[in-house]
Parts: structure tokens; C-alpha cells; sequence
């Protein structure tokens, strides 16, 4: 496969042919006037940046907890990251920029406090209510917890975003309306009751850009982050033939640099390969398929924009270092299990004293609710804690919290 560069958009101009079009987008739940000056796509982006939700990121867990130094990834910057990858993805096939890059600004929304953590926590905590997923959570927000507007709860995104939201990893179920990966979470379900996000199909490319970006964004970033924290070494990067490639370039170009800039320039050449194989790919595929529509992309069987088989591969190797050598770290798995006992003692606490989840909306009614109702808005309030929310009211209401750092 080869990188056709003429036929890459380096400038926002023309949308392709198979492009999602801001201006015939399948509209919003509750309809709205149009904007003379931004596109549906636009205003999606600007609600989601202007939301708690996204505030609120600045102060949840990437991989490290935030105590532990203020140059690691939060998954506010994190979610930057991600936008600015699939920006690019989405130019260089000249697909709608402001709907990929809300896709990207919105998926993580409904991630808990102490990232996943924190959601293992909460899921076990609430099993027999339907458990807890965190892109369902990311909907829940979106439709019904962000409290901004006067005429609708949520944001009233268009279908094309929720879309892109729900479905940027894939179908949700097969065509026999069987879950894919197992049950789909229940307010998916019950919002696609009022609002069909066609599970079975696949989404736009501008969603499928954003999916992608997400795995190019952390691949980098907890590299660089394992290599700042001393769980990784340049030594153990040497053990996956596309790391140890870039190395020997940077440093035979660049004998002798510092440790920061050369960990920089192994990874900026990270993201340009990852990048510019994903264009290759979806260039290839795209000329396979001929789309003449963005509903020939959701009907083509399969994704698109993905890697190639060597760069899949690559992608595997680096996983699993980053598995073995971070994220199951005896280090990082006390400090996990501290984040977990937290999660878990402040849902107990909430359950047996609703009052507790001071200045929530519903606080007066939540006590008369039977269990599952209960159970559902404590998940709703835990989940949007920030780290340092939730440490917080731990130490309020009890005498000893778990060590973080």
C-alpha cells in the first residue's frame, strides 16, 4: 500500500462524497432553528467544550493519579490529544472536521473518577441494576444529566454525534439484534427507544477517525508518561521492532540528545507513522468500497479507517508492554486498589444516606426511590466526581483515606 498524498485535503475545503454533510445532518431530538453562522457539527463541538462534563476531565485519572506530578496525562489533555489526531485524519480525507472532532471531545465523558479504576469499582458495586459502562454513561450526560438548556435536559447533540458517540468502536449489535460484545447497556437501549441510533450499522467515518485517534493518542502518551514515571526504560521499548526502528533514527540523526527531547522525537515520529498509516489504509479501503454516501460507509460491513496489518500488529506489541509493564505495576495496582476501596466505600455511603451526595439535583426525592432508581443516580453522582472531588468527600465522611500517592 502507498500513501497517496494527492489526494489528501491539507486545507478545510471540499467534503468528500462519502463525508457526513453538516448542513442535511438527520437533525436533533428536540428540533432547533439553525445557526446563520456555524454548522449543526460546529455547535455540537462548541456545547461539548462548554459543558461541565468536559471541565470536569481536567481532574480525572489517565493512568496516573494526578498526585503523582503535574506533567502526566489527565483525560482532559488526554481528549485533546485525541481531537487534534482525528482533526487531522478527518483533513487529510476530507471528511467533516467539527464532526470528528466532537466525537473525539465527547468520548470519554462518562469515565468515573480514577479512570478505569474507578469504573471496575462502580460497575461491581452496581451488577444487579445493569452494571456500569462508561461510553453508556458518556450518553447519559449528553442526553439527560447535563443540566444547561431550558427546553431540553442534555445537550440535544444531532443524530450524527450521538451516533458517532455510541457507535465510534462499531455495531453495537449483529443483525439479529444479538448484542456484539455482550448485553448493550441499558440507556443505550432506552434512548434508542425514542431516538433510533441504528445500532446494527456501522458509524460515519468521522467517528471511525475519532475511534482511531483515541488508540494512536494513548499508545503514544502512556509511553511517554511510563518513560517519565521510570516504569519504563528505553531498554524495554527496544523489545518492539517499530520503537526500536525509531530510536536507532532519532538516534543516529540526533547522537547524544537529552533524555526529554529524545523521548519527544520518538514520539512525534510514533504518531506520524500511526497516522499516516491509518490515511493509507482508508484510502485503500475507500477505493475498494466506492462510497458514493456517508450511508455507504455505515453499510459497508466493516471499518475503514483502521491500521494495516503490520501497524496492527505493532499496535498489539505496544498494548501489551504497556499492560505488563504500567498498568498492572505492583506500584500502580496498590495505588489502584486505594482508588477502588474509595469508590466503593463512597457508594456504600451514599446508598445508606443519600443526603450525603450534597447538591445533587434530586437529593430530596432520591430516599423514597426504590433500590435500582437509587442505585442508578449514586452511579450517575460517583461517576461525575473528579479525583480530587472524590478524595475529598471521603475524608469527609470518614476517618482514614486510602493513600494515593
Amino acid at each position: 500500500m502507498t500513501l497517496d498524498r494527492h489526494a489528501l485535503g491539507f486545507g478545510a475545503g471540499e467534503r468528500a462524497i462519502f463525508a457526513s454533510d453538516p448542513w442535511a445532518s438527520r437533525g436533533r431530538l428536540f428540533p432547533e432553528t439553525g445557526s446563520l453562522t456555524r454548522s449543526d457539527f460546529q455547535r455540537d463541538r462548541d456545547r461539548i467544550v462548554h459543558t461541565t462534563a468536559f471541565r470536569r476531565l481536567k481532574h480525572k485519572t489517565q493512568v496516573f493519579i494526578a498526585a503523582d506530578g503535574d506533567h502526566y496525562r489527565t483525560r482532559l489533555t488526554h481528549t485533546i490529544e485525541v481531537a487534534q489526531i482525528a482533526r487531522a485524519l478527518a483533513r487529510a480525507l476530507k471528511l467533516d472536521e467539527d464532526l470528528a472532532e466532537g466525537v473525539a471531545l465527547v468520548h470519554d465523558f462518562g469515565h468515573t473518577p480514577f479512570g478505569h479504576t474507578g469504573e471496575d469499582a462502580l460497575h461491581e458495586m452496581l451488577e444487579p441494576y445493569g452494571g456500569f459502562d462508561h461510553n453508556a454513561q458518556s450518553l447519559r450526560i449528553v442526553t439527560k444529566l447535563e443540566r444547561r438548556y431550558a427546553e431540553f435536559d442534555g445537550l440535544n447533540l444531532t443524530w450524527e454525534s450521538l451516533e458517532g458517540l455510541v457507535k465510534h468502536n462499531g455495531p453495537l449489535v449483529a443483525a439479529s439484534g444479538e448484542g456484539m460484545r455482550g448485553p448493550v447497556p441499558q440507556p443505550i437501549l432506552d434512548y434508542c427507544a425514542v431516538h433510533d441510533l441504528e445500532l446494527a450499522s456501522f458509524a460515519s467515518l468521522e467517528a471511525q477517525v475519532a475511534a482511531i485517534a483515541d488508540d494512536i493518542a494513548y499508545n503514544t502518551h502512556d509511553i511517554d508518561d511510563g518513560l517519565r514515571s521510570g516504569y519504563l526504560t528505553f531498554e524495554m521499548l527496544e523489545e518492539i521492532p517499530f520503537l526500536a526502528g525509531l530510536m536507532r533514527e532519532v538516534g543516529g540523526r540526533y547522537p547524544g540528545l537529552e533524555a526529554s527531547r529524545f523521548t519527544h522525537e520518538i514520539m512525534r515520529r510514533q504518531i506520524t507513522a500511526m497516522v499516516e498509516d491509518v490515511i493509507t489504509v482508508a484510502q485503500d479501503n475507500l477505493k475498494d468500497i466506492r462510497p458514493d454516501s456517508a450511508a455507504d460507509v455505515r453499510n459497508a460491513g466493516r471499518v475503514i479507517a483502521t491500521f494495516s496489518g503490520d501497524m496492527s500488529k505493532t499496535d498489539q506489541q505496544i498494548k501489551k508492554m504497556l499492560m505488563t509493564r504500567i498498568y498492572r505495576h505492583p506500584e500502580v495496582m496498590r495505588v489502584r486498589a486505594n482508588a477502588a476501596q474509595i469508590v466503593t466505600d463512597l457508594y456504600n455511603a451514599f446508598m445508606a444516606d443519600p443526603r450525603e451526595m450534597q447538591k445533587h439535583y434530586w437529593i430530596d426525592q432520591i430516599a423514597g426511590m426504590a433500590e435500582p432508581a437509587k442505585a442508578r443516580h449514586v452511579g450517575d453522582y460517583l461517576a461525575g466526581m473528579t479525583d480530587t472531588y472524590a478524595i475529598a468527600v471521603h475524608q469527609r465522611l470518614f476517618d482514614h483515606t486510602p493513600d494515593l500517592r
